[in-house]
C-alpha cells in the first residue's frame, strides 16, 4: 500500500495515502497529549481539543461549524491521548478539499470564547464522572498510576476536577501557541486524491502557520525493583483487573516478536488464555492482551474482569500460561497460526479511510516514520519460535510485573504472594 510524505521547509509533514474509497478522511494531528502537560496542567489538551470546535475567525460559532460538517454529510470528531492529538472528517471524496478548509480553520484560528469555556468544563466534569462510573475505565487509570506514578505519563488524559474548573483561557492561548507548531503538526489525506492536489491545498491553508521549536516531553523512566500491586476499593459486581509488563517503544525492532506473544497468549478464541480462563475454568467473559507502544516505552497488558473470590486463582493461571512460554518455544503451527491472525487483523482494520489516516498518522508520531502493512507484514513473517522466547526471558520478571485492580478484593496480601514468577 503505497503512501506519499512531504516535509515542507517549515516542518510540517503531509502524508498522503492514494486508495479508491468513495469516502476521503482529513486528520490533523499534532505531538502534544497529556504526557506534555505539568501537574498544574494535566488536562490541559483534551480541555482545548474540546473548545476547538466552539468557533473560529471565519466561522463564529459551534453551531456553524457543525453546520457546514452535516451539510457535506460528514462524521467528524477528534481525540486526546498521552502523546497525540488529532481532528478529522470524512466524507464523500469530492468533499475532502472543504473538510481540508474546516479543520485547518480549527486548528489554526480558534477563537477560544470565554462562554463556551465556561460551558465546557460541565460537559467535562462529566466525562470525568462517566469514566468513575465504569470499572473497566478506573482500572487503566489505577495501572498507569501504579506504573508512573505522580509524572505526565501516570495521570489521566481528561486531568483532574480541579483542573478543569481552574483553567483560564490564557492557559489554551498559552499552550497552543506552545504546541500547536509547524514541527508537531501532520496533515494526512487519505482517500480517492493525488498528492500534488494535497500537497497545494495544503501548503495554501498551512502557509502562516507558527514556526517555533518542537517542545520535547518528559522522559518516562522506569525504576522497578518487585512487582506492583495496587487496588481500587470500590464496591463492584465484579473484579477487573489488568497484569502489565514494562516493554518496548514503538521503534524497538524486537516489537513483532512482542506482538506474536500477545496474540498466542490472549488474542482470539483459540489463545492460550482464553482457552484456558474461559474454556476450561469458565472464570471470565472477556480475556485481552496487548502491546501498547510509545515513543520512548512500551508494555504487554493482560485484561479481564473476574469474580473477586477467583482473582488469585486467576492470577495465579495467567502467571502460569507466561511461564509456559519462558520454558518451551512455541510449537511452529502455533506461531504460524499466530502471525496469520495477526496480519489478517491489520488488513481487517485498514479497510476504511480513516482507519488508514489514523494508521499512518500514529506512527509518524510514536516511530517518526510509517512502516506500510506489507512491511510489517514481512516483519511478522521473519520471526521464529526462538525469537518469541527470547522476549519471554526479557520481559517475564518480577522487576516488570504490575498489578492493577478494581473492585472488592480480600487477602491483598495473600494476593502478593501470588504475584511473582
Amino acid at each position: 500500500m503505497k503512501y506519499k510524505k512531504t516535509k515542507l521547509p517549515n516542518g510540517l509533514r503531509i502524508i498522503t495515502i492514494p486508495t479508491k474509497s468513495p469516502a476521503t478522511t482529513v486528520l490533523i494531528m499534532v505531538e502534544t497529549g497529556s504526557n506534555y502537560e505539568s501537574k498544574e496542567h494535566n488536562g490541559l489538551s483534551h480541555f482545548l481539543e474540546h473548545m476547538c470546535f466552539k468557533g473560529t475567525k471565519n466561522r463564529p460559532s459551534a453551531v456553524e461549524i457543525a453546520l457546514e460538517f452535516d451539510t457535506m454529510g460528514s462524521s467528524h470528531n477528534a481525540f486526546t491521548s498521552n502523546e497525540f492529538t488529532g481532528y478529522y472528517a470524512k466524507a464523500e471524496r469530492k468533499q475532502w478539499k472543504n473538510i481540508l478548509n474546516i479543520l485547518s480553520d480549527m486548528y489554526l484560528h480558534p477563537t477560544l470564547p470565554e462562554t463556551d469555556l465556561e460551558r465546557e468544563r460541565g460537559v467535562i466534569l462529566q466525562e470525568i464522572s462517566m469514566y468513575e462510573d465504569q470499572p473497566q475505565a478506573i482500572v487503566w487509570h489505577t495501572l498507569f498510576e501504579l506504573l508512573y506514578g505522580d509524572t505526565p505519563a501516570g495521570r489521566q488524559v481528561a486531568g483532574t476536577p480541579e483542573n478543569v474548573k481552574r483553567f483560564t483561557r490564557e492557559d489554551f492561548v498559552s499552550y497552543r501557541s506552545a504546541h500547536y507548531v509547524a514541527s508537531k503538526t501532520v496533515v494526512v489525506v487519505a482517500g480517492d486524491v493525488r498528492e500534488s492536489d494535497v500537497k497545494g491545498e495544503v501548503m495554501k491553508y498551512f502557509k502562516e502557520i507558527p514556526r517555533a521549536k518542537k517542545l520535547a516531553k518528559e522522559a518516562v523512566e522506569v525504576h522497578q525493583k518487585e512487582p506492583g500491586l495496587l487496588i481500587h476499593d470500590k464496591d463492584t459486581d465484579q473484579v477487573h483487573m489488568v497484569l502489565a509488563l514494562h516493554a518496548y517503544k514503538a521503534t524497538d525492532k524486537r516489537v513483532p516478536a512482542l506482538s506474536l506473544l500477545s496474540a498466542v497468549l490472549g488474542n482470539g478464541m483459540s489463545s492460550r488464555l482464553f482457552h484456558k480462563l474461559r474454556h476450561e475454568m469458565g472464570a471470565c467473559y472477556y480475556i485481552n492482551t496487548h502491546n501498547e507502544e510509545y515513543t520512548d516505552h512500551g508494555l504487554l497488558t493482560i485484561s479481564t474482569g473476574v469474580d473477586a473470590k477467583r482473582v488469585r486463582e486467576v492470577v495465579r493461571v495467567i502467571l502460569e500460561e507466561c511461564a509456559r512460554l519462558l520454558k518451551a518455544p512455541i510449537p511452529k503451527e502455533e506461531l504460524d497460526k499466530a502471525k496469520e491472525y495477526l496480519i489478517g487483523h491489520l488488513y481487517l482494520g485498514l479497510e476504511t479511510s480513516d482507519s488508514l489516516a489514523e494508521f499512518y498518522a500514529g506512527q509518524e508520531v510514536t516511530k517518526g516514520r510509517s512502516e506500510t502493512p506489507e512491511e510489517i507484514e514481512r516483519a511478522l513473517r521473519r520471526v521464529t519460535p526462538k525469537d518469541v522466547q527470547k522476549i519471554a526471558g526479557d520481559i517475564f520478571r518480577n522487576e516488570k510485573l504490575n498489578l492493577a485492580l478494581v473492585g472488592k478484593v480480600e487477602d491483598k496480601e495473600e494476593l502478593r504472594k501470588v504475584l511473582t514468577f
